[in-house]
């Protein structure tokens, strides 16, 4: 299987699907239709440089597909907002879009504030109970990688409950039902993506996963006797550590070693936490938003 390199999320009710800085989204409305959005994404950055070096592309890959991200939650959003329909004036639209695009930004701040918190910051306090037990450095820092896994997957589980997250995650698994579809080169359609895989290596994910289990790597090179420095470091080594976990995602995307598929594992069984089999009505939104941006036919020619 080689990669087509296009890759997407779910939004609600509606998938986004992107190849290189062009991107589409495609969202069911209330009314049954389907909206398709097509746009390009300029990155957060504006050199070209730092998105091809390894190790550095995955921290602005990271901050660009949270902005991506919101942008498209955002739009397949307001097909759903019960509010009056506005008359703006030109003024006015632009300073509301100016307004909604500063929000973003927090918001996409704020996230990763709370990420890094929740998940670096908040395991080391808590694996700070078993010093009563041990003094040993490595069962500290195993420990504090254990509960920062237990903290993801609980996550993970809790949202999973609410029926808007359960129904976004079926349209996840649209997503990668249509990428594996077009990577094992079937032809791109309801039948065929139905029957493929909703599991797919370069999934979001995945990519988590291993910034959960590279993060526990990075910690045992963390020497130092002052609790607000190892808090500091772990805050610090956190773009680091998504670089890195980005170059493995990337690997695995790209082969068929046996102990990259290995590696992959872990990742791909948390994937049947955060995606559910869609119905043919999602599936046909997935294709809708691959075929915006995507020439399957002339890929599969290409490179099948």
């Amino acid at each position: 299987m080689k990669s087509s390199n296009i890759g997407g999320q779910a939004v609600l009710e509606g998938i986004m699907m992107r190849n290189g800085p062009k991107y589409s989204v495609a969202v069911r409305r209330p009314d049954g239709e389907i909206a398709v959005d097509v746009k390009d994404y300029k990155s957060v950055i504006p050199w070209k440089t730092p998105l091809k070096i390894p190790f550095i592309r995955g921290i602005f890959n990271f901050v660009d597909s949270l902005v991506l991200g919101m942008r498209t939650l955002t739009y397949s959003a307001s097909f759903f907002e019960e509010e009056e329909e506005e008359i703006l004036t030109e003024e006015e639209a632009a300073k509301r879009e100016k307004q909604e695009k500063l929000l973003m930004n927090a918001t996409v701040v704020v996230a990763v504030v709370l990420a890094v918190a929740i998940f670096m910051v908040l395991p080391y306090y808590l694996s700070r109970i078993v010093e009563n037990y041990t003094s040993s450095r490595a069962v500290m820092t195993i420990f504090e990688g254990v509960i920062r896994v237990v903290i993801f997957l609980l996550y993970i589980l809790l949202i999973s409950r609410t029926k808007d997250i359960k129904r976004t995650f079926m349209y996840h698994g649209a997503e990668h039902k249509c990428i594996n579809c077009i990577e094992h080169g079937l032809e791109l359609n309801v039948e065929n993506v139905r029957k493929s895989s909703k599991q797919h290596k370069r999934c979001g994910t995945s990519f988590l996963f291993f910034v959960m289990i590279v993060s526990i790597i990075f910690c045992f090179f963390i020497v130092t006797d002052s609790p607000v420095l190892r808090v500091v470091f772990r805050i610090a080594l956190f773009p680091l550590i998504a670089g890195v976990s980005y170059e493995i995602i990337r690997l695995a995307g790209n082969s068929e070693n046996p102990v990259v598929n290995l590696l992959s594992k872990p990742g791909m069984w948390v994937q049947n936490m955060t995606t559910k089999e869609p119905d043919d009505s999602m599936i046909e939104v997935g294709i809708r938003a691959v075929e915006e941006v995507f020439d399957w036919k002339t890929w599969q020619r290409e490179n099948l």
